[in-house]
């Protein structure tokens, strides 16, 4: 019950406009030190003031007199710049959808991959995966880019978009999906896949490493065209659900009342949870299943700034960014793990602090 109403405000304050400048302003500031140390920062060290200048140059036109070698320009535009900026969409993304499903769910716990986003887009890449593998006839098939993407990626986001609709559609009923209808729904579909996953994974053979790779989450293949792809499907999520704040802080206050107040509720849900979805699909298609990001950003941020979402959404959006770039950085730094593996060592015992620590402040409010 306690973590059913942790997100459910009976009152949503409005953010003063100094915490609101500090939040933004202070996010908008470490985004770009985190963009320029990550970008210059790497085996071959470029150099922050050329960094600088070499993105001067080529993003702003600046003229700027060329000190830099035609190698460390190949290194940054062609290598680090579009592995950072996939890095900074895909954190987003995953942070802000999770801020959706905390809402929409009522639930702290709630993170982008709840109602089977993950486990449908696992499937779809290891389908990808072993496809020519199985059939070596689709492997010319494999190889072949689709609006940058090639069919591991797109499999992968067919999946993820495929279950959430499955698990909504199971779920409705009598024109109205409970939300822990959805959960439960959600849960047993992702089972099912998960075993899918698994059965696939046992009979994998030598393509059981490229499997585990993509499973762990990695950025190491982000490219120019996997990013023109997921940026305006992130881009056109952003911004529709932004807009739609004042639909989540009322959704906070439980459907009957949101209802009362103008919310066509169920029709709002289904907008909120699809757009998310879109979001969390577009992420995952790029970078593979990434966890902890869209858990535990919304989650500190509203311990920080209180639930209102005209705040919380863009936050969420700005630090989701810094800490994934920041996580991608260290994962290189150590020997080019996949960046999973660095969310998970960090975010989980983080996020046990701070559910303990929750836990005692609860315990001292009712003392």
């Amino acid at each position: 019950m306690r973590a059913a109403t942790a997100t459910s405000p009976r009152y949503v304050t409005r953010p003063s406009l100094t915490r609101a400048g500090l939040v933004l302003g202070g996010s908008g500031v470490l985004l770009l030190i985190t963009m320029l140390g990550a970008v210059a920062i790497g085996s071959v060290g470029v150099g922050f003031g050329d960094t600088a200048a070499i993105l001067g140059k080529r993003l702003l036109a600046l003229p700027i007199p060329v000190t830099w070698s035609p190698a460390a320009e190949t290194i940054i535009f062609e290598l680090r710049l579009p592995r950072v900026l996939t890095a900074m969409l895909v954190g987003g993304g995953l942070a802000m959808a999770g801020t959706v499903f905390q809402a929409l769910l009522r639930n702290p716990m709630a993170d982008p991959y709840i109602i089977g986003t993950a486990a449908g887009a696992s499937l779809g890449a290891i389908i990808g995966i072993l496809a020519p593998v199985l059939v070596p006839a689709l492997a010319v098939g494999a190889g072949t880019a689709w609006l940058g993407l090639g069919m591991v990626q797109a499999l992968a986001f067919a999946g993820g978009i495929g279950t959430v609709l499955l698990v909504y559609a199971v779920a409705r009923g009598n024109g109205r999906v409970p939300v822990v209808t959805l959960l439960l729904t959600g849960y047993a579909v992702s089972s099912v896949l998960a075993a899918g996953v698994a059965l696939l994974m046992f009979v994998s053979g030598r393509a059981l490493g490229t499997i585990f790779g993509w499973l762990m989450g990695s950025l190491a293949g982000a490219t120019w065209p996997g990013l023109a792809f997921a940026a305006p499907l992130l881009a056109a999520s952003f911004a529709l659900l932004l807009v739609r704040w004042r639909r989540l802080n009322l959704l906070l206050l439980g459907d009957d009342q949101a209802g009362h107040l103008g919310v066509e509720v169920e029709r709002e849900k289904l907008v909120l949870t699809m757009l998310a979805t879109l979001a969390t699909s577009a992420a995952v298609a790029i970078s593979g299943t990434i966890g902890f990001v869209g858990l535990v950003v919304p989650h500190l941020l509203r311990l920080g700034t209180g639930p209102d979402h005209r705040l919380l959404l863009p936050a969420s959006i700005l630090y989701g960014a810094a800490l994934l770039a920041l996580a991608d950085l260290g994962a290189r730094l150590a020997g080019g793990i996949p960046v999973g593996i660095v969310t998970a060592l960090l975010g989980a015992p983080f996020f046990i602090w701070l559910l303990r620590r929750s836990r005692d402040l609860g315990r001292a409010a009712t003392a």
